[in-house]
């Protein structure tokens, strides 16, 4: 893959004292995230454990306000994960079995098992190989009568076209479901990841950029018939106690994990700020190695506020799992997401879907590789990563020397 077999990433000799030496570089490191809010979390959950108040009150409501806040919207109702997000957000526009759902195959399995859940036909839509986000041109040539909502979801942090999405839904009568469990505090053209659409749907899985210490989940929107049958459906569908309106599921937000995200909350936008200054000293050291000639770096659209919940290389030719192999063997962490797409999977397997419709999708799912970006990374450890890579990289075996 790599057509030079003597590039050196440079090293800065201007990085702070406090450093740690090379060594292990996680994947990711929750307990260097959770760190500084520990002792507040281990207070609040002392006054929860003594109230008994285990499910909604005060600190669900505050989560509640603030993350329709942050989306941008009127209305945002608690639940137990981003899965169950997504669930509530199609039980609440009444999918029906047959309904289409126009959905990316490259996606974790929640977006599509949602639709199919309840009866109703993912309809795989390529991507857009610069953003890994669905491409939104081809959206038209898959509307039919039978379609009802476009579901983008907005991948490793970075949020869809919504424009266009936009105008493809308002020409055809289709809602619109945000998948943006990994994209809280991302923008487009100054609107909110979650706040675009007609329901948005958030998780706070314990990766994502604002975690908690279990499941989690939000739906926001601003119509509020929409947000009050959400919370009916999240409640078994129960309203007054014991008196059932419709058939809901048990998904409601628990007082400890509200109260572990209000007290982590602050630090959200440090924390994007954080993972955007990653972001930008990895294209530097790969830049400057020459290493954007053997492996295809993330794209930012700059319509949007990305807040790189990933940080996804691509590793053509072939060898990406040799790649990730040798880093595991030199104490580097990676991921791939997702080496299997849904149109592959074997539950899937009935949908019976054209692969030669989602050509970028198959490539993606062979090319993609996730490095370290959390934002507590240390520069140091970044540029392990980087000499790590250079070193790994199949025609690219010379060691990397530090820069004078």
């Amino acid at each position: 893959m790599s057509r030079h077999s003597n590039r050196t990433v440079p090293i800065s000799s201007g990085h702070c004292v406090d450093q740690p030496a090379a060594g292990p570089v996680p994947l990711l490191d929750v307990n260097r995230g959770n760190e500084a809010w520990l002792g507040t979390i281990l207070e609040k959950l002392d006054g929860i454990c003594r109230s008994g108040h285990f499910i909604g009150g005060p600190h669900c409501q505050e989560l509640e306000s603030a993350i329709a806040r942050i989306c941008q919207t009127r209305f945002a109702i608690g639940c137990a994960s981003g899965s169950d997000a997504l669930l509530l957000a199609l039980m609440a526009i009444d999918l029906k079995p047959g309904d289409e759902v126009i959905v990316p195959s490259f996606t974790f399995f929640a977006s599509v098992s949602a639709i199919t859940r309840l009866g109703g036909v993912p309809v795989f839509v390529d991507i857009d190989p610069k953003t890994f986000n669905l491409n939104a041109e081809l959206l038209p040539h898959l509307v039919t009568g039978r379609t009802r909502a476009i579901m983008p979801v907005h991948v490793f942090g970075q949020c869809c076209d919504m424009d266009a999405v936009r105008r493809v839904a308002n020409a055809h009568g289709l809602r619109i479901i945000e998948d943006a469990a990994q994209a809280i505090g991302a923008g487009f053209q100054g609107e909110m990841a979650g706040g675009m659409g007609d329901i948005g749907c958030i998780s706070f899985y314990p990766t994502k950029n604002l975690g908690g210490f279990g499941d989690g989940g939000m739906v926001v929107c601003n119509d509020r018939a929409l947000a009050e049958r959400i919370r009916l459906l999240a409640n078994h569908g129960m309203s007054p106690r014991y008196y059932h309106q419709a058939i809901g599921i048990n998904s409601r937000l628990d007082a400890i994990q509200a109260a572990i995200l209000c007290t982590k909350l602050p630090g959200l936008a440090m924390s994007a700020a954080g993972r955007q200054r990653n972001a930008m000293i990895y294209h530097q050291l790969f830049g400057a190695a020459g290493m954007q000639e053997s492996i295809g770096l993330p794209e930012a659209d700059r319509r949007c506020g990305h807040v790189w919940n990933q940080y996804t290389i691509r590793i053509p030719g072939g060898g990406r799992d040799e790649v990730r192999s040798a880093l595991a063997e030199r104490g580097v962490g990676s991921e791939i997401y997702y080496p299997v797409p849904m149109h592959r999977q074997a539950c899937f397997a009935h949908l019976q879907c054209d692969r030669h419709s989602l050509v970028e999708t198959e490539r993606a799912a062979g090319e993609v590789l996730s490095l370290p970006i959390f934002p507590e990374l240390t520069r140091t450890e970044m540029e392990t990563v980087a000499r790590q890579l250079a070193d790994v990289l199949p025609g690219n075996r010379q060691p990397m020397r530090k820069a004078a």
